[in-house]
């Protein structure tokens, strides 16, 4: 299969990742996974959920959203709607799993840190761009709680980074566009740590079931490509490590 991008099977649309961009939030992050672009703002609140009060632990959630031409059609805000819809539910509870599994979240205190993720230019990939965001967003948000000595360490054990992946006839691909998603007999989404350790992975038969070796290819090329992905945040953040080449 020849991509329309030019890309070859094995490599990631273009990515930047611009850190600090929201002035008046603890953390943000613009990222631009190819045409996907997210920004992502990183809030900290100083309460908790009901549920979590006189626990000691803190918390981390996500919003998730598209903004209204941010697709090939105009889509009514799900404000005005006065409701959700369910794909944007799903995809925002998965960021918030995604970032609290590598947080700390005893050492947060009863404060709660809050990720808007909003897509300003979707074309593939929204809920894997975005965690990747706002994670970058969420290191920010920690180190300026550490640095104000609100919290005794950073407590976010890793960074986190999200990617796409699929099978389109005997072909797996990386970093799947908006065409490639909606054609694929496979999709999957893949959240990884740094570290190489799994967070979380969606994947389904979309045209046909695949085999457990496709399954097995399909997570190497995603280890791959978050390991590419990893390089981008510790470069945003200034961190120690290898730089995107």
């Amino acid at each position: 299969m020849s991509r329309e991008d030019g890309r070859s099977a094995d490599q990631l649309r273009p990515v930047t990742i611009e850190p600090g961009v929201v002035r008046y939030a603890e953390g943000s992050a613009r990222i631009s996974v190819g045409e996907t672009i997210v920004l992502c703002a990183a809030t900290v609140e100083e309460r908790v959920p009901p549920f979590l009060k006189g626990t000691g632990r803190g918390w981390v959630t996500a919003e998730y959203s598209m903004l209204p031409r941010s697709g090939r059609t105009r889509s009514a805000r799900e404000s005005v709607q006065g409701r959700q819809g369910g794909r944007t539910q799903e995809i925002q509870r998965m960021i918030g799993r995604s970032l609290r599994g590598v947080t700390d979240l005893q050492s947060l205190g009863e404060r709660s840190i809050i990720l808007d993720c909003d897509v300003m230019e979707a074309d593939g990939g929204t809920r894997t761009a975005s965690i990747t965001g706002a994670s970058v967003a969420l290191h920010q948000a920690l180190t300026f709680l550490v640095e104000q000595e609100k919290i005794p360490y950073h407590p976010m054990r890793d960074l986190v980074v999200a990617v796409s992946v699929g099978v389109f006839g005997s072909q797996t691909l990386l970093d799947l566009c908006y065409t490639e998603d909606s054609r694929c007999d496979v999709d999957f989404n893949v959240v990884q740590t740094a570290s190489g350790r799994l967070v979380e992975m969606q994947g389904t038969a979309e045209g046909r079931p695949f085999t457990r070796e496709q399954l097995l290819e399909m997570l190497d090329l995603a280890g791959k490509g978050c390991g590419e992905l990893v390089a981008h945040q510790r470069e945003a953040l200034g961190l120690p490590g290898e730089s995107p080449s």
